[in-house]
């Protein structure tokens, strides 16, 4: 593997280790190389903290006496272009200038309006040796949340469901019925510590009466979010314990309870998916797991609105049922998850 691949490979591993703990902030990570040496390394680890090159800079000055001299003739790696204003923490590109760094490879561009080529052209004119687009597909990919809600004003869409051997999604008769084994459901649990939000539509919520938690898994609770047109679901539901801040899409009030916060929209015929998730994007939220029911989860297929799908199927068996959903994409991976299937699709 080339030199310059083998640090950003590094960088990747490092912004990694933040997921699900920065949004809506790009996960990130910096390397600082000496005479072929790692010297400093660091990643952005929590949204509103330092940023993954302050990290890297303060690892070399706390090793080294003389870091300064070092960082004189040192190369730094970053996944994602330098910031190049003032947010939450100061301009990541002055710091690179400030310690003289005389050479920078990047990732990635940050699509953010006020960086998006601002901090490459600082570096730059500073006169620092630039070297842009090193696994450029793969930081884009590690960052795909951040990207879609920069692009398209909207959170990153995961629509996730079970579906038996038989091709079945759910009973017909309203009743609960579990698909899948227990590693599936603690890998659900896990994927909801990584995402900012979890969705489901008002018969889930009424059937299952989901908790839609982490219990299973480490890492915070991510925020819920449901479908109740006519706000006909029952109070004493688990969606409603305000454990955590819950989001109600209905057409009946606006307003804030505790944490459950109302939010009416003025049209529930038309553009459904388009509203909510324009709606989520004003909330900060920069990634949402739908996870059923299958009306839910049918809209947004027919609107096009998803990234990304992950598929269960189980041993189980039903003799009849509501059948299971099919997208139209490309499948990405395929791994076994104890005794069930987990297909991972893409939207072309």
């Amino acid at each position: 593997m080339p030199t310059n691949e083998l640090y950003m490979r590094r960088c990747l591993d490092l912004a990694a280790l933040a997921r699900g703990a920065v949004s809506p902030n790009p996960m990130v990570g910096a390397v600082i190389v000496y005479n072929g040496n790692i010297i400093g390394e660091g990643y952005h680890q929590k949204y509103g903290g330092a940023h993954a090159e302050v990290n890297a800079v303060n690892d070399v000055l706390e090793r080294f006496d003389n870091a300064e001299e070092l960082l004189l003739q040192s190369t730094i790696y970053v996944s994602l272009e330098p910031c190049a204003h003032y947010g939450k923490t100061p301009p990541c590109a002055d710091l690179i200038i400030k310690y003289r760094i005389p050479n920078a490879v990047v990732g990635c561009r940050d699509p953010f309006d006020q960086v998006d080529g601002k901090g490459i052209e600082k570096l730059q004119a500073a006169g620092i040796n630039v070297t842009v687009g090193v696994l450029e597909q793969e930081c884009r990919h590690l960052n795909r949340r951040f990207f879609t809600r920069v692009q398209k004003h909207r959170p990153y869409i995961i629509l996730k469901w079970a579906q038996t051997s038989n091709g079945f999604f759910a009973p017909d008769d309203n009743s609960q019925f579990w698909i899948t084994g227990l590693e599936s459901r603690k890998l659900v649990h896990q994927w909801r510590a990584e995402e900012d939000a979890v969705l489901v539509g008002k018969n889930t919520a009424a059937i299952d009466n989901p908790q839609l938690n982490v219990r299973y898994a480490e890492g915070r609770n991510p925020k819920r979010v449901v479908i109740d047109r006519r706000l006909e679901l029952d109070s004493s539901l688990h969606l409603f314990d305000n454990s955590v801040e819950t989001l109600i899409f209905n057409e009946v009030k606006a307003g804030i309870t505790g944490r459950n916060k109302y939010i009416a929209l003025e049209d529930f015929d038309r553009y459904v998916p388009q509203y909510l998730m324009y709606q989520l994007y004003l909330q900060d939220i920069q990634s949402v797991i739908i996870e059923g029911g299958a009306h839910t989860l049918q809209t947004f297929i027919d609107a096009g609105m998803w990234d990304e799908a992950r598929i269960f199927t189980g041993t189980a068996v039903l003799n009849k049922g509501i059948p299971a959903l099919q997208v139209t994409g490309t499948k990405v991976d395929e791994q076994q998850s104890g005794d069930d299937l987990l297909e991972i699709w893409y939207n072309a």
